[in-house]
């Protein structure tokens, strides 16, 4: 384990008595525990990541299978960031368990933990998703059945599966058009250094046949052991950059492209792609055949490298020069790829009280904004503590006072369908004829079908003070079923093209949006969430104090618009105004 501090003690979840008295336990999961033998290990006294990845492999396929009923097979591995290493003597405890299952394919959750026997601490390693898909049978294709949340967190889980889901399916066009517009933007940073290593000679090419013990229950080559010998091969290729021993900090996507069966040859090829100050990204990739058959692809991944000094610190690498051929598009794309992780990481894994409240968008960091934006408000919504403050007209105020932030939520309902109420509310450029607060708005950037930008200027509340203005991304999502809401998130971006003016106070908002819930065929739930920020709490301090009744006015306004417009053709394709920026994601 790198000696740096442990954390703190791992918290297990709450809890949860089922009716009959007993301790629910999720019948998905599955746990393993490994105490790491010398055998498991690299040369530092450390566990072997391509291990690791077999271990995290077999619990989350057994959890899979254990809810399927039948054989399955790893389609796909999610981001994978190591926060420490394990050592010999140490215990790895992996949990898995389904999240949500789709069709054919569910979701697997992976937590990764390290235990030390001798103190009794506990830290976390890692965590994934993995996407599984359940196999033919002899009646035909498997119907996964529904996974059922019982407790909050597995009730979070399930929601944000489906949010994931819709990343993994863009994911490969997105990071295409970005490192397809990648060459003018990356230029300077091909430059030649007269003391770089040639990528010629990191390169790493290795060939395994596939034996009986390399195979799981359905005679095809485990998933894990493939994503073993590519961290292998990954490991050589950083090793001979620098002539030392490097530590894997995180592995892009696993995506399986094929399957791979006992007597294939498995062709193994990794390459330093580019190196950066103190990290390298490798490139590897496994090929399949049997006999004189041609190459099947079976799969790629990005693994990125440090290399620590007695200290533990990350050293310093020397530059690359690309091979002759495509090196130096590898290296284009390597520094792309570098700042769709740097962009996910700010986004995704940092606190949302680390990070400034209005995050630059461009296209490279969309799809991590528009996750984002959309997993805050079902976060909020899935909070259990509201505590009703009043109520009126059929309009009910909550208020939740939580990390020092006072958010609130306001709850109706209207005889109007929830897919038209959806389409209503979608298009922010409607909402002043309701909203008082909505003086003007119009799209910025129509970035895709339910990603918009907005401008939004709203009257001062003080006589004689500046307007406030908005730069905010609307993410807006269909339920995947019917028991779910439709949501439409907002948050606070900033943009270039827009930067704070003297005329107009530039507010913020954190989280914000509607989550639309169909009831009925013609009653549907309105709840509008907003986690208050000082820009926006001006507007309603006086509501939550019983001192106003504007905020039910306001959405005794927007029942009546909705009711008038119930039958109306509207739709949710703002244009473009001319001379605007555009997104060049889906042009």
């Amino acid at each position: 384990m790198a000696t740096e501090d442990w954390g703190s003690q791992l918290l297990e979840e709450p809890m949860f008595i089922l009716e009959n008295g007993e301790v629910y336990r999720n019948p998905t999961e599955v746990k393993m525990s490994q105490i790491v033998m010398p055998c498991h290990a690299n040369h530092c006294g450390e566990l072997s990541v391509g291990q690791l990845l077999k271990w995290m492999d077999s619990t989350a396929c057994l959890s899979a299978e254990r809810h399927a009923g039948c054989s399955c097979v790893t389609a796909s591995v999610d981001d994978i960031h190591f926060e420490h290493t394990i050592s010999v003597g140490q215990v790895v405890h992996i949990k898995a368990k389904v999240n949500r299952a789709f069709t054919s394919s569910m979701e697997v959750g992976i937590v990764v933990s390290c235990e030390d026997l001798f103190s009794d601490q506990q830290c976390k390693v890692c965590h994934a998703c993995a996407t599984f898909v359940a196999r033919r049978t002899e009646a035909g294709k498997v119907q996964l059945k529904q996974v059922i949340p019982h407790t909050q967190a597995e009730q979070m889980e399930y929601s944000l599966a489906a949010e994931r889901r819709r990343m993994r399916l863009i994911h490969a066009e997105i990071i295409t058009d970005l490192l397809s517009s990648s060459s003018s933007q990356t230029t300077s940073e091909c430059e030649e250094y007269q003391d770089a290593v040639p990528a010629e000679r990191t390169r790493v090419e290795s060939v395994e046949l596939v034996l009986p013990p390399h195979a799981n229950h359905q005679v095809s080559t485990f998933g894990g052991q493939i994503m073993a010998w590519m961290e292998n091969v990954a490991t050589i290729a950083a090793s001979r950059l620098c002539n030392a021993h490097p530590t894997l900090r995180t592995i892009d996507m696993f995506h399986f492209r094929g399957p791979s069966h006992i007597g294939d040859r498995l062709v193994l090829k990794a390459i330093v792609n580019n190196t950066f100050k103190k990290s390298m990204e490798v490139g590897v990739c496994a090929e399949a055949y049997q006999g004189g058959e041609p190459l099947r692809h079976i799969n790629s991944a990005f693994m990125t490298f440090e290399v620590l000094d007695h200290d533990k610190k990350p050293r310093t690498l020397p530059h690359i020069r690309p091979e002759p051929v495509d090196g130096k598009r590898r290296l284009k794309e390597a520094i792309a790829r570098k700042k769709i992780r740097l962009d996910r990481k700010y986004i995704i894994s940092c606190k949302q009280t680390e990070v400034p409240l209005a995050v630059p968008w461009e296209p490279s960091n969309q799809m991590y904004l528009s996750y984002n934006n959309v997993s805050a408000l079902k976060l909020l919504s899935a909070h259990g503590n509201w505590v009703l403050t009043s109520e009126k007209n059929k309009v009910s105020l909550y208020t939740l006072e939580e990390n020092q932030k006072l958010c609130f939520k306001v709850e109706m309902h209207v005889n109007v369908p929830a897919e038209q109420v959806f389409v209503l509310l979608s298009d922010l450029r409607r909402r002043k004829e309701w909203d008082g607060h909505y003086e003007e708005c119009e799209v910025i950037i129509q970035a895709d079908e339910d990603d918009t930008i907005y401008q939004v200027v709203t009257p001062s509340v003080r006589k004689g003070g500046k307007d406030q203005e908005f730069i905010m991304l609307a993410s807006r999502r269909r339920p995947c079923d019917p028991s779910e809401p439709y949501l439409i998130a907002l948050r606070s971006v900033t943009l270039p093209t827009h930067p704070p003016t003297e005329d107009l106070n530039r507010g913020e908002v954190l989280c914000a949006g509607f989550s639309i819930l169909e009831e009925s065929d013609n009653l549907t739930k309105i709840t509008y969430y907003n986690q208050a920020t000082p820009g926006i709490l001006q507007y309603i301090s006086t509501d939550i104090a019983g001192l106003s009744s504007r905020f039910y006015s306001s959405f005794s306004s927007c029942s009546e618009f909705l009711e008038r417009n119930r039958d109306s053709l509207a739709s949710h394709s703002p244009s473009r105004k001319p001379g605007r920026m555009e997104s060049p994601v889906h042009q």
